[in-house]
């Protein structure tokens, strides 16, 4: 696909001279010496000296796409965490439009869909963007051989079915929300995402839809839809910090997105500003009288902990800020159910 002759464009230097903020913003993180990373001691003085380019992270191609191979660590390509989050926003869904702690056989379908069409969007994901994961996220699945290529196609094939016909058994509303749904997945990586906010935009809607997706199982699909507008928010964010985090491998393959196309200022600025947002827009179901006291309270805390990641934002540092804004959507859903309990 892309070559790395990108990243080393700025490369030699940080001082006067350095036409491209973005090459050097990828040299200055990529030259750093990283207490995270495996290699550290005498290595890391030999790997600071020598040109800061993206090339060195890059990691040997491990699966040829034409066996099937599936090891242990390969469900790691579905994301759980990622799935049980969304499977918890279908039944918080279900919950607030019955008003108490329920979960129908529907509810239940909706769940299995969630999950299912999820697993097929994160496996797509790690499929287009195999290459630029050989140097954003080499312990990814189909960088290290755990699974393979073909192995990779069969399970998103199977779990989009059969997350399409779980939808279908609860209902047509159901059906077209969830095929919508995986079509934004399957195209967010080669279409979506270098499209600039266009494609955080997007994933992060979709992110946000099991609550709505629980509401319509449980037949009325916009007690869901204030949850939803709160948790897109939430995951836009995320999505921009992702982007943040990816800046190397994109740049190797040649994907424009915010930091890469505006530079990494605005993308950290991006961010930023989606969570200053979020503060007024979250207390605003309160004020308005939608949801009570015990709503408050907890949006209350977590808009504190929101404004500490605006802080890490404005100095420039992603460290834990992806971490706290996935704690902030559990927060979130809690404050929602303790408020209807």
């Amino acid at each position: 696909m892309g070559s790395g002759e990108h990243g080393g464009a700025g490369a030699p230097g940080r001082g006067e001279g350095a036409a491209d903020p973005v090459a050097e913003w990828v040299a200055e993180r990529t030259a750093a010496p990283d207490p995270s990373d495996v290699a550290s001691g005498p290595s890391a003085s030999g790997a600071a000296s020598q040109p800061a380019d993206v090339a060195p992270r890059m990691t040997p191609p491990a699966s040829s796409g034409v066996t099937l191979t599936w090891r242990p660590a390969g469900w790691t390509i579905v994301r759980p965490g990622n799935l049980l989050l969304a499977a918890a926003g279908v039944a918080v869904g279900g919950f607030l439009t019955f008003g108490r702690v329920l979960i129908t056989p529907a509810v239940w379908w909706a769940m299995a869909s969630a999950v299912g069409l999820g697993a097929a969007g994160n496996v797509a994901n790690d499929l287009f963007d195999l290459e630029a994961d050989r140097i954003n996220r080499p312990l990814r699945p189909l960088v290290t051989g755990a699974m393979s290529h073909g192995a990779a196609l069969v399970l998103a094939g199977v779990a989009g079915g059969l997350g399409l016909w779980a939808a279908w058994w609860v209902s047509g509303t159901l059906f077209v929300l969830g095929l919508a749904a995986l079509a934004v997945m399957l195209v967010y990586s080669p279409v979506l995402k270098p499209r600039l906010l266009l494609g955080n935009v997007a994933v992060a809607v979709v992110a946000s839809m099991p609550l709505v997706y629980g509401a319509a199982a449980a037949g009325w699909w916009r007690a869901g839809l204030v949850p939803a507008v709160l948790a897109a928010f939430l995951h836009l964010a995320r999505e921009i910090v992702k982007d943040l985090e990816d800046v190397p491998g994109d740049l190797a393959i040649g994907r424009a997105t915010v930091p890469i196309a505006w530079s990494p200022a605005a993308g950290y600025a991006t961010a930023a500003a989606v969570l200053v947002v979020f503060l007024p827009v979250s207390i605003l179901p309160w004020l308005a009288g939608w949801y009570g006291r015990r709503y408050g309270l907890l949006v209350l805390l977590l808009d504190l902990g929101v404004l500490v990641l605006i802080a890490r934002l404005a100095s420039r540092r992603l460290d834990g800020v992806r971490a706290g804004l996935k704690l902030g959507m559990v927060l979130g859903l809690l404050a929602l159910l303790w408020d209807r309990f």
